[in-house]
């Protein structure tokens, strides 16, 4: 587990570099990460990518809005193992009013892709709560 709250402390997801234009995190893959055939969930990758989307989206997006997610597509190209770090890298592909659209990329220790994706984000109109606010070293408008 990480210092990050919700599931990605959870997962033991760490973030490496954040900013409105790319956000790249970074988790290792330990027994608690394994489906029951001893291989890597996919699970892991789907929530890892929604997660860093939408932390990238709201970056973003800022006061104006909250973002969701409302798709998320993941491939799965490789397989990895208990003890591979694996890096997530959120990228946009379109970034409009009322949605977003992020592209991931999940790499393996040697930067062989492991999975990748694409999360749809809704921007929807509505006040961004003050913790979130101050997670992302914002302040609410007087």
């Amino acid at each position: 587990m990480s210092e990050i709250p919700g599931l990605d402390g959870v997962l033991g997801v760490e973030h490496v570099d954040l900013n409105p234009d790319k956000v790249v995190v970074r988790f290792t893959i330990t027994d608690q990460h394994l489906q029951p055939f001893g291989i890597p969930h996919g699970g892991i990758y789907c929530s890892v990518h929604e997660s860093t989307a939408s932390l990238a989206g709201q970056m973003w997006l800022g006061e104006k809005g909250v973002v969701v997610g409302t798709n998320n597509s993941t491939d799965f190209i490789r397989q990895a193992k208990a003890g591979d770090t694996i890096t997530v890298t959120a990228t946009p592909i379109h970034r409009g009013r009322t949605q977003q659209l992020w592209h991931l990329d999940s790499l393996g220790p040697e930067g062989r892709l492991i999975a990748q994706g694409q999360v749809r984000l809704a921007n929807l109109d509505q006040p961004v709560p003050p913790e979130a606010l101050a997670r992302f070293g914002l302040s609410a408008k007087d």
